[in-house]
């Protein structure tokens, strides 16, 4: 299947549960939120990957970018 458009989105788990708690995890309601926006505007999600930041000096964070097209 081709696609004509893509779209990428960057969901970023939260900095300051990172550096209180040490880590928060990714948020996955706000993550779901956004797919059910997309999917309603007609996009696909067609594949996503999950990186790990380094947040300031001594904090790593999760960041999934989620890859769209329609």
């Amino acid at each position: 299947m081709t696609y004509k458009e893509y779209k990428v989105l960057h969901v970023v788990e939260g900095g300051l549960g990172t550096i209180f708690l040490g880590a928060s995890g990714v948020p996955i309601k706000r993550m779901e939120n956004a797919l059910n926006k997309e999917a309603a505007d007609g996009w696909t999600m067609l594949f996503q990957i999950v990186e790990q930041k380094r947040f300031w000096l001594f904090w790593k964070r999760e960041a999934v970018i989620i890859t769209l097209g329609r």
